[in-house]
């Protein structure tokens, strides 16, 4: 993975505020890039690849969490 600052230990690391944070900017410039690149012609395709797997990855983070709280 070559977005070290995104991977999964550091998103570990975060407060479940900030990881609903990450997740609202990580939605939207996965939105702002579906839109690009149906107008327009995308500088880095696999910017879309890398933002649903970031997406994903908080997701999984905080269903852990949820799980672990209700045990």
């Amino acid at each position: 993975m070559k977005d070290k600052d995104n991977g999964a230990a550091a998103l570990r690391q975060m407060s479940n505020e900030q990881l609903d944070a990450t997740l609202r900017e990580a939605s939207t410039k996965l939105f702002k890039l579906r839109v690009q690149s149906q107008t327009d012609r995308l500088d880095s395709p696999t910017e879309v690849r890398r933002n649903r797997r970031l997406i994903a990855r908080i997701k999984t983070i905080q269903s852990e969490r949820v799980r672990k709280a209700a045990n």
